[in-house]
């Protein structure tokens, strides 16, 4: 069974995105996350991440129809 809660090193890691990339989608609200413990460790539910990777294709998807200026940034 895959785990409900994913550190944000395995959202990196599922990405291929940096620490500091992730810890930006988290702080802008775009990945809903939570914060667990003492430390405050992050934490991304997998249907989450699965969701937020849904709305990247729908965007992505948009922009290309549209022929955007960034489509190849």
């Amino acid at each position: 069974m895959a785990p409900r809660f994913l550190q944000l090193a395995d959202v990196c890691e599922i990405l291929n995105i940096s620490s500091a990339q992730a810890y930006a989608l988290v702080r802008s609200g775009e990945l809903p996350a939570i914060k667990i413990g003492g430390r405050g460790q992050w934490r991304v539910e997998a249907t989450e991440l699965e969701e937020f990777i849904q709305r990247k294709y729908v965007e992505t998807r948009d922009l290309v129809r549209s022929g955007g200026d960034d489509i190849f940034e």
